[in-house]
């Protein structure tokens, strides 16, 4: 995921604390983290794929 991506993010939670978000940024957020979410998981799921167990 880009980094630019990241600090949308990051821009849009710190956002949403400090005095909320409009409809627009709402959708924006949610499309932002099911991306990150999907990167995450694919990331994991390529470790756990490269773990190769060596039984003594």
């Amino acid at each position: 995921m880009e980094k630019e991506k990241i600090l949308r993010i990051n821009y849009l939670a710190a956002k949403k604390k400090s005095e909320g978000l409009s409809k627009s940024e709402q959708e924006e957020q949610k499309a932002l983290y099911s991306e990150y979410l999907s990167a995450v998981r694919r990331n994991f799921k390529a470790t756990l794929d490269s773990i190769e167990i060596v039984d003594k």
